[in-house]
């Protein structure tokens, strides 16, 4: 595990800038970066004084080599930073400084071997708050964030869906991270003096059924690890914590039980954040992620859904979520948003089309991603 160091807040960090691969003919290359410029997108512009601005800004690289006046220009000016490929953009430079890559929670946490798994030797960059760690790659105090998107037993994160949306940056991978929780305390506590068990509500979620064969009142906080530090800085006799087997280590915890989580098959599925988008290619399993939204009435889903099924596109995710302000600025209750995931490549004719004729009836859409997918068995 390697050493965590806090966020610096007055220090800058440049992008790792590579080369652009010819993996997109000139047309697939302007659907792509046409619907990264769709204006009708929601994003939060400060997190101080939360409003909603229906204004979105393309990142310079992408609105210099993807002008709308000028579609017979693809060279992309080389004093300006390239998207990343799928080949170059998902690993940390060989010879070059060590990405700092964010990630919610203290040293120990699952979401920390996700951004040690997803980038090798990379520098783990410790947040607070999921909120942090979309701000401190946004504002460029680190290269990339890996962050928590559904779990197969607790189900989806619904906060960073909503992150997705607010903030302007984009899926460039997935890893896929098994994950065995461990309920640990301080010396000398044993299971019968356990009252109360702090963890973060997914963790808590995913041991349900054995924590409340232990009769203990279960307390949420922000993240695994963090309970387990929490516990061990207060000493407590009567109260344990559900993390890893790495965090009980680290803070001197000992292991009551091992492998409590309620399904041993329990996997938690993480997102590989990027400021710049990569380009999609075809040499692999890729997956591409999209949020949309519809006019309300009778078929309006089932007519979005057909636009995949007609290509024999496979869609193996679909999240609805509330929809705070209408695209036309008013503000309706219970109007909603839909997050999908589909197996194919945005290098994909197919796909292609089927975006197009989604479109055609969608009142918002945007790629938040076209990435290779984890295909490891767990």
């Amino acid at each position: 595990m390697s050493s965590a160091t806090s966020l610096p807040s007055s220090q800058l960090f440049s992008s790792f800038t590579p080369s652009l691969p010819n993996q997109l003919p000139p047309s697939s290359s302007r659907l792509f970066f046409s619907l990264l410029k769709r204006r009708r997108f929601i994003a939060v512009s400060s997190s101080s004084s939360p409003h909603y601005n229906l204004e979105f800004s393309l990142p310079p690289s992408l609105a210099s080599s993807h002008r709308d006046d000028d579609d017979d220009d693809d060279a992309a000016s080389p004093s300006l930073p390239r998207p990343l490929s799928s080949t170059n953009g998902l690993t940390s430079p060989p010879n070059g400084p060590r990405l700092r890559v964010a990630y919610q929670g203290v040293s120990g946490a699952n979401s920390e071997v996700a951004a040690e798994t997803a980038y090798p030797n990379c520098e783990p960059v410790p947040c607070e708050q999921f909120d942090t760690a979309f701000e401190a790659l946004e504002r460029w105090l680190v290269d990339r964030a890996v962050l928590p998107i559904e779990n197969s037993l607790g189900g989806s994160i619904h906060r960073n869906y909503d992150l997705l949306l607010r903030h302007r940056l984009h899926i460039v991978g997935e890893v896929k991270l098994p994950i065995r929780h461990c309920l640990m305390a301080n010396p000398g506590v044993k299971i019968e003096d356990l009252k109360r068990v702090l963890s973060h509500p997914q963790a808590l979620a995913q041991c349900e059924h054995t924590l409340a064969k232990f009769g203990v009142t279960r307390l949420a906080v922000d993240d695994t690890a963090g309970a387990a530090q929490f516990v061990a800085l207060n000493k407590f006799k009567d109260a344990g914590a559900v993390a890893s087997a790495a965090a009980a280590r680290i803070y001197g915890l000992n292991i009551l039980a091992e492998d409590i989580q309620d399904d041993a098959e329990n996997v938690t599925r993480f997102l590989m954040l990027a400021r710049e988008p990569i380009i999609p290619g075809s040499d692999r399993p890729f997956k591409t992620s999209i949020v949309f939204s519809l006019v309300e009435g009778p078929g309006a889903l089932f007519k979005a859904l057909a636009v995949f099924a007609l290509r024999q596109i496979n869609l193996v995710k679909i999240e609805s979520r509330p929809l705070r302000n209408g695209s036309n600025g008013s503000s309706k209750c219970f109007d909603s948003i839909f997050y999908m995931d589909f197996e194919a490549s945005m290098a994909d004719p197919n796909a292609q089309n089927a975006l197009r004729h989604l479109e055609e009836f969608a009142t918002l859409l945007r790629v938040l991603g076209s990435y290779p997918a984890d295909t490891r068995r767990m």
